[in-house]
């Protein structure tokens, strides 16, 4: 059986978890895969906070309506989507581009132009909840990965954006909060999921070949 196939089937949104430190290596591995994840037009619109200080854990449990994850996890990930993309931003990106591709600077200026006009006539809201729908993408590699390290993981939209904003001062920084992402290891005496069925539609249903 193909490894990722087996391993998304031994994942699940984990419930509870032991505490139990993630190895640097693998959380770096899963780290690297949402850097090198796919986004549009290669912007990565979104900042990922790695919080595995317990204390700034605690501020965030209530905000996260006391899910217990977020306190028994290894790391938590706070996925932070921009509310703008500035010209400045647009301009690093393609030096990036230029640098590591071995590109002559200035080459692809009619690209940049055009992103940047697509950006200037959108608002903050219009470009935060695309951002975030980038953020997800990067959520979704993050996942697999994890789950190819063996390490559980549990996805969370279930939070109160705006006090997570707050104690992470996400606002004064541009951005905002879209996703959360706690990684460690179930706690298999605790968690009342850890032997359930993983239940998906049927491929029959699921798919459609046109």
């Amino acid at each position: 059986m193909n490894s990722v196939i087996k391993n998304l089937q031994w994942r699940y949104a984990t419930k509870r978890m032991n505490g139990q430190k993630v190895p640097s290596d693998k959380l770096g591995n899963i780290l690297e895969s949402i850097r090198l994840t796919a986004t549009s037009n290669g912007l990565q619109p979104f900042t990922v906070l790695v919080i595995e200080d317990q204390e700034t854990k605690e501020k965030l449990h209530k905000a996260a309506f006391n899910q217990p994850q977020v306190l028994e996890s290894s790391h938590l990930l706070v996925f932070a989507a921009w509310k703008n993309i500035t010209p400045a931003q647009i301009d690093t990106y393609f030096d990036l581009v230029y640098e590591e591709r071995g590109m002559e600077k200035g080459s692809l200026d009619q690209y940049a132009t055009f992103l940047k006009d697509n950006f200037s006539k959108q608002t903050s809201d219009e470009i935060f909840n695309w951002a975030a729908k980038q953020a997800y993408i990067a959520l979704g590699t993050a996942l697999v990965s994890a789950a190819e390290e063996e390490v559980d993981s549990t996805p969370m939209e279930g939070f109160n954006a705006a006090e997570i904003d707050q104690i992470l001062g996400l606002d004064e920084k541009g951005m905002g909060s879209s996703a959360l992402l706690a990684l460690g290891y179930r706690d298999s005496t605790a968690d009342h999921m850890v032997d359930a069925k993983k239940v998906r539609r049927s491929k029959e249903e699921l798919f459609v070949t046109i």
